[in-house]
């Protein structure tokens, strides 16, 4: 179901909710669900640590809970992706899985190893509402939000493929998560939010990864950056910027309509003056579109001086798409000029493109 030009979907559609799952909840909640079961509160600490520690949901396995306990406390480890599809590319070390949720929605993880760290790049809305037209996800509409443990367990299947030895380079684990996969993570906020908690938290109330090792992306909804800014989290905000007019991001990017480029990038600063951390403002560099010198300029003008990392994305082509990436004098040209303002600026590494897991591909089609 593609969406009408320029029209923007906030609230996600009516759905049945996915099983409560122990990621789901605080280690607090945990206790009271397990109490509820009939079991002492401890056996939630116990359950916790065989998930994000051991990262298994098998309780079978779970030899020091009593068989009887085994059985009740398995509710809280329900199913709730199943695997459909898993392509690889660059000798295995870049993976994208396409998932199946319980009622049939469809979404997909790239899991990205790198000699120095590796990153899972996760979903957190199975479609997108924000309608971007350049971007694979956009143009599908949103089917609806995924709830904190689906999002978790995008996560935790990885680590899983890495403890396991199943991506070259030997055991290893997840050091870094973007919320870059479908969707629009400040539309599912209080989801993502749960998430972000439980992979940052330390085991057993969670995976334990930094939160600077966290990045969550948005097309700029300005009301939750602020609200992103008083969580206490430290994760780095991701900017879909994309150009730095009004009139042009109007039509790249939609929500430019309700809040313009002015009062995004001011939240953006208020967010790095209250977090500490470095924003990074991605810009997809699109062919005689948004790749302009003077485009160059104004974003330099723009975003100098300030807590700020610009990441240019080489656009990656989607299918019936009528854009493609810029030359690759004009992509040198466009980093001279934001060189030439003092704006630390990279291209970013295009992982994934034969496999459609690059940035803006994802459209999880069986």
């Amino acid at each position: 179901m593609s969406q009408p030009p320029g029209q923007l979907t906030f609230v996600a559609p009516r759905r049945a909710k996915p099983a409560r799952h122990l990621a789901d909840l605080s280690m607090a909640d945990r206790r009271a669900a397990v109490t509820e079961l009939g079991e002492k509160a401890f056996r939630a600490d116990q359950l916790s640590r065989h998930y994000f520690e051991r990262l298994t949901s098998d309780v079978d396995a779970m030899t020091d809970l009593p068989a009887a306990a085994r059985e009740r406390l398995s509710t809280l480890l329900p199913d709730l992706l199943t695997p459909v599809r898993e392509m690889t590319t660059d000798g295995g070390t870049t993976r994208k899985t396409l998932w199946r949720l319980f009622d049939g929605a469809l979404v997909e993880s790239v899991l990205m190893r790198y000699p120095d760290r590796v990153t899972m790049c996760v979903s957190s809305q199975a479609g997108c509402g924000m309608n971007c037209p350049f971007c694979a996800t956009g143009q599908a509409g949103l089917t609806r939000n995924m709830s904190t443990a689906e999002i978790v367990e995008q996560v935790v299947s990885g680590a899983r493929a890495l403890a396991a030895g199943e991506v070259p380079g030997g055991p290893g684990r997840v050091s870094n998560v973007v919320f870059m996969g479908m969707g629009e993570p400040l539309a599912n906020y209080k989801q993502v939010i749960g998430a972000v908690r439980r992979l940052v938290e330390p085991s057993p109330h969670g995976l334990g990864i930094s939160a600077r090792g966290v990045t969550v992306s948005t097309v700029g909804l300005v009301p939750a950056i602020g609200k992103l800014a008083d969580e206490g989290l430290p994760v780095t905000l991701a900017l879909s910027l994309h150009a730095p007019d009004d009139e042009l991001r109007d039509t790249l990017v939609p929500i430019n309509t309700r809040w313009k480029v002015a009062e995004v990038l001011d939240a953006a600063w208020a967010y790095a003056a209250r977090t500490k951390r470095r924003v990074s403002i991605e810009y997809a560099l699109i062919k005689d579109i948004n790749d302009q010198e003077w485009r160059a300029d104004l974003l330099g003008k723009l975003v100098k001086n300030k807590l700020v990392h610009v990441n240019l994305i080489p656009l990656n082509p989607t299918p019936g798409s009528k854009w493609t990436a810029s030359r690759p004098e004009d992509e040198r040209a466009f980093v001279r000029r934001l060189e030439f303002h003092g704006v630390p600026v990279t291209v970013r590494d295009t992982r994934g493109r034969e496999i459609d897991g690059a940035c803006g591909q994802l459209a999880a089609a069986e």
